[in-house]
């Protein structure tokens, strides 16, 4: 039976792999050790043929005891480092046990009996391998040697001088070492009666042997590896997120082949109708590929202006909580400066990218509800861009906030101009003297180039602008996503984060089979595609985080006004009327600003100035 070990047993505890034990002697003579044999098993018969005379069997307990007594006498300054023995009964009769009378000429030294015998008696070399013993239907089970009796002539013999000169390492291979032999061959554990015999198998021997050597290896099949390393290949899950990243990071270093093979594992786990991982993975992939191509196939950013997509993204307002509520907010703020000023009554409100008139309707409502008799006048004034041709669509959403406020006894008065930025005044936009202005830029800064990509920086201007018409207010609700100045691989991280979340938060409002669920997708899709693959004029959404916004709104010379306890506690209640039991949408106070979110992830600020 082989140990496991090329070269067997005696060159693995002669080589000094391991560090062995030494027993002090008193400056006696070292117990002569075995010559290497080359089987690891002992053949039992040519030890029958050898023995002496005068030894047959072993001795017993009360005559081991008798010479040990009488060695001491004669020599006092022995040391002894015996186990206790406990007298055994055995039945076996094999004569290849290792209980069968052996020769102990070639390994014990008659002048230190006492500690050359081992174990029930057995010879050195058989001591440190492993000894079959006879279990029926030719199994043989290795039984091991007690090693704390061995002496190694290749050590030295002073355990002082040893433990100076082992490392770190082998001491604590000796440690496991004793640990492993007190659990091998425990007297205690063993039943009183004697006829219950501790066995270890070849393979436990080997494995406790391997992990003294090696702990943090495990033996491989040579003929398997391969097959090994490729199942535990495949059976490792595919991040998403993770390898966005790494194929963004091939792309920006200009090493293709490392991006499309980041690619090719990012696009094994898309899938468009899957979960929100998937599906993340699915625009990711194809905004990265879009990316990988502009040369050639450069994204279509005409889609942004396309009727579908604005469509879509009116629906994404409807769909998702945290764009519903900062409509809301924005609302509640406006409510609040109006209802404190003494021409309540009536006041004007400037929106320049009204959709299709959603936040306006919550306001009519409110505006109802609140008047308590009195005459409402409100006023709605919409800026229109001639060369988009959307000044038709603005007018039917004007017709229906009419007929609407009609209903609730609000006048309402609807307009829409094409003026130009640096043509808007009081004068061009009818307010009268005796009417509150307000102005709402919901959703629109980030659409607006600034001096990142032209001079002309539209995104200021328009600020200074709306400034100069000294309104009472100004609504900002803006997304929170770090995409504007920031390089490319940072914002290809804040699209795998901002539109993770927020797909995760479509599947809590939205069953998927709904077809309204897919246009909405695909619009972010989109979205995120010109936030990661496109540069310059091409990147038309250029969202920035609040903190940006105002710094920007502080150099336009706006003071923030902040939102009262009344609107935070408002939105917190709607907020757990939509969850039904589902905590995943958080309302936060921010300084400025109240924040809407998804599993600790903002989505959503909304804030308002003076």
């Amino acid at each position: 039976m082989s140990s496991g070990f090329p070269g067997g047993a005696p060159d693995f505890y002669a080589s000094g792999g391991i560090g062995g034990r030494s027993v002090a002697m008193n400056n006696n003579p070292q117990v002569p050790y075995r010559s290497q044999m080359p089987g690891i098993l002992v053949d039992p018969s040519s030890q029958i043929v050898q023995r002496r005379p005068d030894l047959i069997g072993k001795r017993s307990l009360a005559e081991f005891q008798a010479h040990h007594q009488q060695q001491q006498q004669q020599q006092p300054g022995l040391g002894l480092l015996l186990r206790s023995v406990k007298p055994r009964m055995y039945q076996h009769a094999s004569p290849i046990s290792p209980l069968s009378p052996v020769d102990f000429s070639a390994s014990i030294s008659p002048e230190f009996p006492s500690v050359s015998a081992g174990r029930y008696g057995l010879p050195l070399l058989q001591q440190l391998r492993p000894q079959p013993i006879a279990l029926g239907n030719n199994v043989m089970a290795p039984r091991t040697a007690n090693l704390s009796t061995v002496t190694y002539p290749n050590f030295p013999q002073n355990r002082g001088a040893l433990q100076e000169s082992e490392p770190e390492s082998e001491k604590k291979i000796m440690n496991r070492l004793q640990e492993l032999e007190k659990q091998l061959l425990d007297d205690d554990d063993v039943d009183e009666e004697g006829d219950a015999v501790s066995v270890v198998t070849h393979s436990e021997w080997s494995e406790a042997i391997q992990n003294l050597i090696m702990p943090n290896q495990k033996p491989i099949s040579p003929s398997s590896s391969s097959s090994s390393t490729s199942s535990i290949a495949s059976a490792i899950p595919i991040c998403p997120k993770q390898s966005a990243h790494e194929a963004a990071s091939a792309i920006s270093e200009g090493m293709l082949d490392a991006a499309m093979e980041s690619l090719t594992r990012l696009t094994q786990v898309a899938n468009a109708r899957g979960n929100s991982e998937q599906r993340l993975a699915a625009y990711m992939a194809s905004a990265l590929k879009s990316r990988l191509s502009a040369a050639e196939n450069p994204p279509l950013v005409a889609e942004l202006y396309s009727k579908d997509h604005i469509m879509a993204t009116q629906m994404l307002y409807d769909m998702s909580p945290c764009f519903k509520l900062g409509f809301m907010a924005a609302n509640l703020a406006i409510l609040e400066t109006t209802s404190s000023e003494q021409s309540a009554a009536k006041f004007h409100v400037l929106d320049f990218d009204i959709g299709q008139g959603g936040q306006y309707v919550n306001l009519v409502h409110a505006l109802g509800a609140r008047q308590n008799g009195k005459h409402t006048s409100l006023k709605i004034t919409t800026i229109a861009d001639p060369s988009n041709g959307g000044t038709d669509e603005r007018l039917k959403v004007g017709e229906d906030l009419s007929q609407l406020a009609e209903r609730l006894c609000i006048s309402l008065k609807f307009k829409v101009v094409t003026h130009k930025i640096h043509e808007l005044s009081r004068e061009s936009l009818g307010c009268e003297s005796d009417e509150v202005l307000v102005v709402n830029l919901a959703f629109k800064l980030y659409k607006m180039p600034d001096e990142s990509v032209t001079t002309e920086n539209p995104r200021d201007e328009l600020l200074r602008r709306v400034k100069s018409l000294q309104p009472r207010v100004v609504t900002v609700v803006e997304q929170e996503m770090n995409a504007n100045t920031a390089p490319f691989l940072t914002r290809v991280n804040e699209a795998c984060a901002y539109y993770g979340a927020l797909l995760d938060s479509l599947d809590s409002t939205v069953s998927r089979d709904r077809s309204e669920r897919v246009q909405v997708e695909e619009c972010l899709g989109r979205k995120l595609a010109n936030s990661v693959a496109c540069e310059g004029r091409d990147r038309v959404e250029r969202c920035e985080v609040f903190g940006k916004w105002r710094a920007r709104m502080g150099m336009a010379g706006f003071e923030p006004r902040p939102m009262s306890q009344h609107i935070a506690d408002s939105m917190r209640s709607r907020v757990n009327s939509h969850q039904r039991g589902n905590p995943g949408f958080t309302v936060k106070e921010e300084t400025g600003g109240i924040c809407f979110g998804w599993n600790g992830r903002t989505l959503t600020v909304a804030s308002a100035w003076r």
